[in-house]
């Protein structure tokens, strides 16, 4: 028998996952245009924790795939921002999204209610599984990661959980591409003095090849690392690295056009202001302009990009302070 109370806690706890708010922005993307997220696991559940996470140390990692949240209200929330016009619709988010264990069905949810292409970012730690591929399948696009040529710097950089293994990883890297008919894209993630000797480059190299995907895409750290240790590469360095890596290997571009866009131009003023009022976390930013973690992250890096704002940490806790002179807003 449920008791009053029990059903009250039952009741509080459905509408707090209704409230939650599973889609986010368009953002602007280096990769994919207008970019209307969706996060699939509560903040920072991973498989990994990379030492170069922007969004911080992860808080639970884990390889347990199940429905952390109900892809009926990620529907419907998806519904009302579709008139948006986004260029993508983007599975990525907090956290790891294959770890949604019905990723399947909603890609093939979203497949019925729109004809805007499906992208799936992931770290790429769960692609040796067969469920997982099967449901990547449905996708237009997946952009794994490989940020390590060899196991003892995967273990350092990426931090995985203990059921996943260098080997297993990279096979599942490679049977996807055997599985997948769309477009499929992997980043490289390079860090100064860990990925870029010319042993590991070569590493990567072979890896990369036996991979065989679509496009590479080499980035770095661009905003606060989950680790002070975790260094970006200059740009020059990116450039020639990327030559060696792979044929049809790009540095990411810091931003295309699409930023410039005026709804994005007014989130990215809107965070400005903020800032120059008081220093902010990005929790703090979310908070007060009503936006999703993520999209304050994207509106951050172009700002600390631009040179308009600093970090600075703060009791264990890293805050932004706008460094711009007045009425220099755009």
């Amino acid at each position: 028998m449920i008791t009053k109370a029990a059903g009250n806690m039952s009741d509080k706890i459905t509408t707090e996952k209704k409230m939650r708010g599973y889609v986010f922005g368009p953002v602007p993307s280096r990769r994919l245009g207008r970019s209307l997220g969706i996060d699939l696991v509560p903040f920072k559940t991973c498989s990994y924790d990379c030492i170069y996470c922007q969004l911080g140390r992860t808080t639970n990692k884990t390889m347990e795939r199940k429905e952390w949240v109900p892809i009926d209200i990620v529907i419907d929330q998806l519904k009302a921002k579709l008139d948006t016009k986004p260029d993508y619709i983007t599975l990525s988010g907090s956290g790891e999204p294959t770890l949604h264990s019905k990723l399947k069905e909603l890609i093939l949810k979203i497949k019925n209610i729109t004809d805007v292409p499906v992208a799936v970012l992931t770290n790429g730690s769960l692609l040796w599984l067969p469920e997982v591929r099967n449901a990547l399948k449905f996708a237009d696009m997946v952009v794994p990661s490989l940020d390590a040529g060899c196991n003892q710097v995967f273990q350092y950089a990426n931090r995985p959980h203990n059921g996943i293994n260098f080997s297993d990883m990279l096979q599942g890297l490679v049977d996807l591409r055997n599985d997948f008919s769309g477009k499929y894209w992997l980043e490289v993630f390079l860090l100064a003095g860990i990925t870029t000797p010319e042993a590991e480059i070569k590493r990567l190299s072979t890896c990369i090849a036996a991979i065989l995907p679509d496009k590479v895409q080499v980035n770095t750290v661009t905003r606060p690392p989950a680790e002070d240790f975790a260094d970006p590469v200059p740009q020059k360095q990116l450039q020639a690295i990327a030559k060696e890596l792979y044929s049809e290997a790009e540095v990411i571009a810091d931003y295309n056009n699409v930023h410039k866009q005026q709804d994005f131009s007014a989130q990215r003023q809107d965070v400005l202001i903020l800032l120059r009022r008081r220093p902010c976390s990005v929790e703090d930013i979310a908070a007060g302009l009503g936006l999703h973690r993520n999209e304050v992250v994207k509106y951050i890096e172009e700002l600390s990009l631009e040179g308009k704002i600093e970090a600075r940490p703060q009791n264990q806790r890293l805050y932004y302070k706008a460094v711009c002179q007045k009425g220099d807003l755009n």
